[in-house]
């Protein structure tokens, strides 16, 4: 009876959160703050002591969230011979299985962001990986952009009741909302992140305007999920209108490790923080003269004014009146053109703000 109740309240957010999805206490969506992942990845090269180093770092730096990936390599790959790209000489079963964190680290890294007051999240490759994030209590699961199309594991996060980050690198719009489908029919509240699956990705590659073109399709929370050196398309990506932002960081660059070069150093995930919180602040769509501006509009702007001796009865031209600061007079330039061709009612001498009962 309790779960079922709980059900019904979970649903009934949900329906009130609309195009938003909650994650704990955080909540996000576009009327909210950018929900900053720090990606550690596996840039702690599976030790235990630089993994709980990194969660200092992300809580240092105003994130949101770190965010491992929980690797159980028998169990979601083959064991191969196939490399990674052009990122590492090593095989990719041997990066993954050097940076393995066990259960037991991976429980007590949980426990320690919660001391620290910072999300912990891990993304699954394997449903023995989901099952083991399960008994941490995640409370969301994001999905790699390799783990798209995987419909049985897909299903079985699904069958969890949890919300979704879902990376898109490597995939077709006719393949991402096959997806997000299955994730509805599940009733499960979902966001998906632009992504481009390079490493380092180019500027050219990463295409911020798919964000709005997902905003329209889907009409749920989008972010950027991104490989590209520094914060720039980062940024760019909130300018856009990006909810979530995730970027791998690292403690050094000089580190061993394929991601280590592509990823953000502590000041720059700082610098990231700060900046995502800066352009959402500044995404605003009024144009009006803001109380703030009104001191400068004063010395700013111009008045009507003199520049020459004016006799009573003399016309008012172009040769005999201009504008200049400060906007202190009574008559502003915008409004200059209204007065050539009246008539001064008295002498006015150089260099004078015109006043509307000098005029006739």
């Amino acid at each position: 009876m309790n779960f079922s109740m709980n059900k019904i309240i979970d649903n009934l957010e949900n329906i009130i959160l609309m195009n938003s999805i909650r994650i704990k206490n955080k909540i996000i969506g576009k009327n909210h703050p950018v929900f900053v992942i720090a990606e550690a990845g596996i840039n702690h090269n599976g030790s235990y002591r630089i993994a709980k180093k990194m969660i200092d770092v992300a809580k240092k730096a105003g994130a949101d969230c770190v965010k491992f990936q929980t690797h159980i390599t028998d169990e979601e790959m083959l064991k191969t011979n196939i490399r990674p790209g052009n990122i590492s000489k090593e095989t990719l079963w041997s990066i993954i299985k050097n940076c393995e964190l066990t259960e037991k680290e991976e429980s007590r890294l949980n426990q320690y962001c919660k001391e620290r007051k910072i999300l912990f999240l891990s993304t699954p490759f394997s449903i023995s990986a989901v099952e083991r994030l399960e008994k941490l209590k995640i409370p969301a699961y994001k999905i790699g952009s390799g783990e798209l199309t995987n419909l049985p594991f897909l299903k079985h996060i699904a069958t969890k009741g949890k919300p979704v980050i879902l990376s898109t690198g490597m995939s077709e719009i006719k393949e991402i909302k096959s997806t997000v489908n299955l994730f509805r029919k599940f009733k499960i509240p979902i966001a998906i992140l632009q992504t481009t699956s390079e490493y380092p990705a180019k500027y050219k590659d990463i295409n911020l305007g798919v964000i709005e073109k997902f905003e329209k399709i889907f009409k749920i929370p989008v972010g950027l999920s991104d490989h590209s050196p520094g914060i720039y398309t980062a940024l760019g990506a909130v300018a856009k209108g990006a909810c979530i932002v995730e970027k791998h960081f690292t403690l050094d660059k000089n580190m061993s490790g394929p991601d280590q070069k592509i990823s953000l150093d502590p000041f720059e995930l700082t610098e990231l923080v700060k900046g995502c919180k800066a352009v959402k602040l500044a995404l605003g769509e009024t144009k009006k003269i803001l109380k703030e501006e009104l001191p400068i509009l004063q010395f700013a702007r111009e008045s009507v004014v003199t520049k020459n001796n004016i006799k009573k009865n003399e016309l008012f031209t172009e040769d005999n009146i201009t504008t200049k600061r400060p906007n202190t007079g009574e008559i502003p330039a915008k409004d200059f053109f209204k007065i050539i061709g009246k008539k001064a009612k008295k002498d006015i001498p150089k260099s004078k703000q015109i006043a509307y009962s000098d005029i006739y």
